[in-house]
């Protein structure tokens, strides 16, 4: 197999690098405001801790939630051979490898960082694709940890917390001292309340642009976007027949698979973690299209 070459997309570069700048323009708007407030430097320091424990423990909460657990090459020799030569066509380590035990056909990747990543795929996964569609869905979870989704979302996401913080326990800063103290303690809460929702849509923004980055990936690493393509509709196709129950268990992770695991009958692009399905498709067979001129 030969892995075409690289080619950044300018567009997506772009969006990605906008989003970034409008986060940043609204996060300093908001420090500048919480800046004259000495009471809350303590809520900085403590969506910091939460953080800093989300990222650093990431994988074990994120595998304990989902019920992963860690297999050696013993009990899947396979799924280890088809991981480690991804990674070498990649350039990247090898990441532990988590499989979940249930019909949901999904995968997700997490970890702080390429030393200490995990890749997880569930039994519903492994039944459903033929072996170069699990591996284009194991090079896109790949193209996650290479491109450090997981480092970026989390800082994205720090003034944000901050934000949901004060929005939600203003009540406890001094609302009931004096009139000045109260006008004061408003600004700050509406301010809070505009920065949580701008941030909020921007950061799904910036997640699903992280997810056509990770489909440009995986197409490069396998040299073969059409089994991607192919994987995502069987995946999105048996989603669909998976019970109301099942996806439940497991929609409260959405950000991290795939395809989310949507229990509803519509979720808005606007507040969806993933690009839609036709959209991830449609910049894949272009990609194919360019790279076939390669």
């Amino acid at each position: 197999m030969v892995t075409k070459a690289y080619k950044k997309d300018f567009g997506l570069t772009m969006r990605m690098f906008l989003t970034m700048l409008l986060l940043a323009v609204v996060y300093i708007g908001f420090l500048a405001i919480l800046s004259q407030f000495m009471m809350f430097t303590w809520v900085l320091m403590f969506a910091a801790l939460m953080l800093f424990a989300q990222f650093y423990y990431s994988d074990k909460l994120v595998l304990w939630s989902m019920g992963a657990r860690i297999v050696g090459r013993e009990e899947a020799p396979e799924l280890h051979a088809r991981v480690e030569k991804l990674c070498a066509l990649a350039d990247l380590p090898k990441p532990k490898i988590a499989i979940v035990d249930t019909n949901v056909p999904n995968a997700f990747a997490t970890g702080r960082n390429k030393k200490n990543a995990v890749v997880a795929v569930t039994t519903g996964l492994l039944r459903t694709l033929s072996r170069n569609e699990l591996e284009a869905v194991l090079a896109h979870e790949l193209s996650h940890i290479k491109n450090k989704d997981m480092l970026v979302l989390t800082i994205a996401s720090f003034i944000s917390m901050v934000a949901f913080f004060i929005m939600r326990y203003a009540i406890f800063f001094g609302i009931g001292g004096g009139r000045r103290d109260n006008a004061y303690i408003l600004l700050v809460w509406v301010a809070s309340i505009i920065t949580w929702i701008v941030s909020f849509i921007l950061i799904r923004a910036l997640s699903r642009y992280r997810e056509f980055a990770a489909d440009r990936g995986s197409a490069f690493i396998t040299g073969r976007p059409k089994d991607l393509i192919s994987a995502l509709y069987k995946i999105s196709g048996k989603m669909q027949r998976i019970p109301t129950e099942d996806l439940r268990k497991v929609e409260g992770l959405n950000a991290f698979f795939i395809i989310p695991a949507v229990s509803g009958d519509l979720i808005t692009k606007l507040f969806s973690t993933h690009p839609p399905l036709e959209e991830r498709v449609k910049a894949l067979e272009t990609l194919e299209k360019m790279m076939g001129r390669i």
